[in-house]
């Protein structure tokens, strides 16, 4: 005989109802991913004044995005032991000391850092990741799947806000002004994380059938062909989204586009992942996730290869961000699904850590083969045809994925 059961822990206090758990989840999402997202306007201003190669700021924002993913299931297993608050918080302070590094930032060095180690970790700990973990783990069932949905809309609607904020404020008033105002703009998660926190796992809140250690669950879910499957597919995810936000904004400039257009063109793309997150929250209790994310994957090769085929101009980039955005960070809400669908809630975040790593696995390779092919040949193509590669190849892997909870042995009475 197996159990499969599925068991929400919901929030305690009577002020964390689950609007406001919804509400301060996403603005948390929202701070997280904004600034991230606009470090890609920051590589022309800073290579210019410290006359630097895209090598240079590629290899410190691939460090970002592979310590991100490395971080990641560590600051999970941490949460799911002891409670969210404290990760959440310390990734805030990291996040914030971060940015300030890299406005100090005068060498390399220093920029790989500041830019690359403690933002990396600091998202590790206060992410939307995080966010999606404290949603399963606070919220019932029934409520889950548009709060995945709308964490990760959140997420994209500070791109959308950020985007073109930091144009404007390193235009306005220096590379070094945004950096410190995005800083500022990070401890507001400590406040905000209050409304998140979930209590240290033990043998009495945490039930029968999900009481695993962390070595079983781990050993439980790489033994897993569905989970093996659904880590390699959202390698493609990091790898092009990583590459197009960090190198997007300068291949636009190479081709005539204003830096302004530019900051639309990753604004649209926020706004958009707006639609499309929220569109697959909703879809995802309708179809399979499997073929949702099949489909994802497939449409952004698509949506890749249309975009290198036709000349540059200001319209068809912005087209370009807004086809983009309907599948940027749609891939989330089904991913996260999947894995409490497989193994339930109790290890969540850090079973979901390590399928991040593999999409941060491709964000840095993404990021840091942008710059050196670019140095190397003055041009990303080979980067852009590699990605519409990888977009084919994961919406094969993902259609094999089984839907369903993984058999436990129940221990029988004497």
């Amino acid at each position: 005989m197996a159990v499969t059961a599925d068991h929400p822990r919901p929030a305690t206090a009577s002020w964390r109802t689950p609007l406001v758990v919804i509400i301060c989840g996403c603005v948390i999402a929202l701070l997280s991913f904004g600034p991230r997202s606009s470090l890609g306007f920051f590589i022309q201003p800073m290579s210019k004044e410290f006359v630097w190669g895209r090598d240079v700021f590629g290899l410190a924002l691939a460090l970002q995005n592979l310590l991100w993913g490395l971080g990641q299931p560590i600051a999970g297993a941490i949460a799911d032991r002891f409670g969210l608050l404290r990760v959440m918080v310390v990734g805030a302070l990291l996040y914030a000391g971060g940015l300030l590094l890299m406005r100090y930032a005068s060498t390399p060095a220093s920029l790989d850092l500041g830019a690359g180690v403690l933002i990396g970790f600091g998202l590790s700990g206060c992410s939307f990741n995080l966010v999606l973990s404290a949603f399963s783990k606070l919220l019932p069932p029934e409520r889950r799947g548009i709060a995945l949905g709308a964490g990760t809309a959140a997420g994209s609607f500070g791109q959308f806000l950020f985007a073109p904020f930091g144009v404007a404020m390193i235009d306005n008033f220096g590379w070094q002004a945004a950096l410190t105002v995005f800083a500022l703009l990070m401890l507001l998660i400590v406040p905000l994380s209050l409304a998140l926190s979930t209590p240290p796992a033990t043998s009495e809140n945490v039930p029968a059938a999900d009481q695993q250690s962390f070595k079983t669950a781990l050993a439980e879910a790489f033994g897993h062909r569905s989970y093996v499957l659904l880590v390699l597919g959202f390698f493609t995810c990091g790898f092009q989204l990583a590459f197009i936000t960090v190198h997007l904004p300068a291949y636009l400039s190479d081709r005539g586009v204003s830096s302004q257009t530019g900051g639309w063109v990753v604004a649209a793309i926020g706004l958009f992942n707006i639609i499309g997150s929220l569109g697959v929250g909703w879809l995802q209790n309708k179809f399979p996730k499997r073929y949702i994310l099949s489909a994802l994957y497939f449409a952004r090769a698509l949506t890749i290869l249309a975009f290198i085929s036709f000349p540059i101009t200001t319209f068809s980039a912005i087209m370009f961000g807004a086809a983009t955005g309907l599948t940027w960070l749609s891939t989330v809400p089904p991913t996260s699904a999947l894995v409490a669908i497989m193994f339930g809630t109790r290890w969540f975040a850090t079973l979901y850590g390590f399928a991040f790593v593999s999409h941060q696995v491709g964000g840095f390779l993404g990021v840091w083969l942008g710059g050196v092919v670019f140095e190397q040949f003055g041009s990303y193509t080979p980067i852009w045809w590699l990605s519409i590669f990888f977009g084919v190849l994961s919406a094969l892997i993902n259609l094999p994925i089984v839907e369903q909870p993984v058999a436990r042995p129940v221990a029988q009475p004497a």
